[in-house]
């Protein structure tokens, strides 16, 4: 088969390589185009030059164009994965420490929350010139895999204003789906779930094996396992006061609802400092420092280690390459999709993007109804929508009242601060990442008139967060050459580093 594929943010560490390893394991796509794109010379260079080795050394003819000019990249693309980061780990930084100093202190920063907002801002306004690009130059059936955070804002946005056909890929999902299996002492492949709700907010609203519907059983299954008891403390009590199990994780879900973290002298309680993602303080953006640094300085190792074996029996469980293979060969493939509601989950608002069950072959995509969610986890999700929507509408349109309006609504944010601090707040953040959000221009610098007037509202600078973390130096790092390999491949959602596929 010939067809082409787009990589736009290339040059994340971990992701394009396991993604393009997948699509490659695939037999029929031995002979596709294949096209990577980044605005970082340098990332792309290393990326590109470990994915082409590993192309030479399983056998193939493929040669990766590799380029910063993204319309030449698009041009004829028929399928184009979207891992973009924009603003990188310098906004990233303002997206955690700014609301810091008010007292919202976050774990991820991704997806809601003061952070997740704002790099929503930001994203949208580049998935707009994106989908531009690939209206003009792609392929005129062309899909738009998304893998990019925060993913239902942005896939809201490229459906609804970017006029380019988008679904949204996680793999919380899965991971959900893998505890679930262990607490119960079970294979995942023999566990039957139906999940649904929103990205990182989807609820297992039924869990069955061999016929016996063990929904009501996981509760006592995972206070009583010796590792997940103390990692998914939060995951744990929603399960046991909403009656469901959720995805994503420990960290994560503790910053998208008003209870876990609007005190600090509580957060500590429910979170596990062996593992960044279950409740640190600003964990991700210390891994992904971490992983950064490594990855640039380590990078010539890399290169010295065994290559990914394409095969069909090494491929990740990221849905990307299964959609495309369904949809070029009619293999039928069964996950979980992030797409325009329409009625697939009755009580959530038909143009919300949901993640639910779908299915793929050469006929396309079909997302069977899943009907109502039961209201408990429906209102956690409602409450999520609500912000997502004036999010995107702000960035959409450069409406900084919008903006601030998904501010007081964010269940985290709404619970530590009050309107004068979230109004302070948002003027902080949006002169700090200025130059990232061309739409709001005017109210950037009516931003920076109120912030230089004075007579500001007293915040805590300096504040390093309840359960905050020293980000490693390279040297550390090199005391422990494993760990710090395999940091630098989660950290930016891949999940493998090179000989280490299994």
């Amino acid at each position: 088969m010939a067809f082409k594929i787009a990589f736009i943010g290339a040059g994340s560490i971990g992701f394009t390589r396991g993604l393009l390893r997948d699509m490659l394991s695939v037999p029929e796509f031995k002979d596709i185009e294949v096209s990577f794109t980044d605005i970082n010379p340098d990332n792309l260079e290393m990326v590109t030059k470990l994915c082409q080795r590993d192309i030479s050394e399983n056998g193939l003819g493929i040669r990766i164009e590799a380029t910063t000019d993204r319309r030449k990249a698009l041009a004829g693309a028929k399928y184009v994965f979207c891992t973009i980061r924009v603003g990188g780990l310098e906004a990233f930084a303002t997206d955690v420490d700014i609301p810091l100093k008010y007292g919202v202190d976050q774990c991820v920063g991704d997806t809601l929350s003061a952070g997740g907002i704002m790099y929503g801002q930001r994203g949208i306004s580049e998935m707009m010139n994106i989908c531009k690009d690939i209206r003009e130059v792609a392929s005129e059936d062309v899909l738009l895999l998304n893998y990019a955070n925060p993913m239902a804002m942005l896939t809201w946005a490229c459906n609804q204003y970017g006029g380019v056909r988008t679904i949204g890929l996680c793999h919380g999902v899965q991971g959900g789906h893998r505890q679930i299996a262990d607490a119960f002492g079970l294979e995942k492949k023999d566990v039957d779930i139906i999940c649904a709700g929103i990205n990182h907010q989807t609820w297992y609203i039924q869990i069955r094996h061999d016929g016996e519907d063990l929904t009501g059983k996981l509760l006592e299954a995972f206070e009583k396992h010796p590792d997940f008891s103390r990692t998914e403390k939060v995951r744990i009590d929603m399960l046991r006061r909403f009656g469901y199990y959720s995805t994503e994780s420990n960290g994560h879900l503790s910053e998208y609802v008003p209870w876990y973290r609007k005190r600090p002298d509580e957060i500590e309680q429910w979170i596990d400092l062996g593992s960044w993602i279950n409740g640190e303080t600003g964990g991700y953006l210390r891994v992904c420092t971490e992983g950064r640094n490594w990855f640039e300085t380590d990078f010539p190792n890399w290169m010295k280690e065994p290559a990914m074996k394409y095969a069909p029996e090494e491929r990740g469980e990221e849905h990307g390459s299964y959609i495309i293979e369904g949809l070029e060969t009619g293999r039928v493939y069964r996950g979980h999709f992030n797409v325009r509601n329409n009625d697939v989950i009755a009580n959530l608002p038909e143009d919300a993007i949901i993640e639910a069950p779908g299915y793929v072959d050469r006929n396309g995509i079909s997302m069977p109804l899943v009907g109502k969610l039961p209201l408990g986890p429906a209102a956690v999700c409602n409450v999520s929508i609500s912000v997502q929507r004036l999010a995107v509408e702000a960035a959409i349109h450069g409406d900084d009242q919008l903006l601030r309006q998904a501010f007081m609504m964010d269940p985290l944010v709404g619970a530590v601060c009050n309107p004068k601090e979230i109004w302070q707040m948002v003027d902080e953040m949006l002169v700090a990442q200025e130059k990232w959000l061309p739409q709001y221009g005017d109210s950037i610098a009516e931003a920076k008139g109120r912030l230089a007037a004075g007579n500001l509202i007293p915040t805590n600078e300096g504040y390093r967060g309840a359960a905050r973390l020293k980000v490693k130096s390279v040297e550390e790092m090199q005391l422990d050459r494993d760990a710090a390999n395999k940091n630098a491949g989660e950290s930016d959602k891949g999940k493998e580093r090179a000989g280490a596929n299994h």
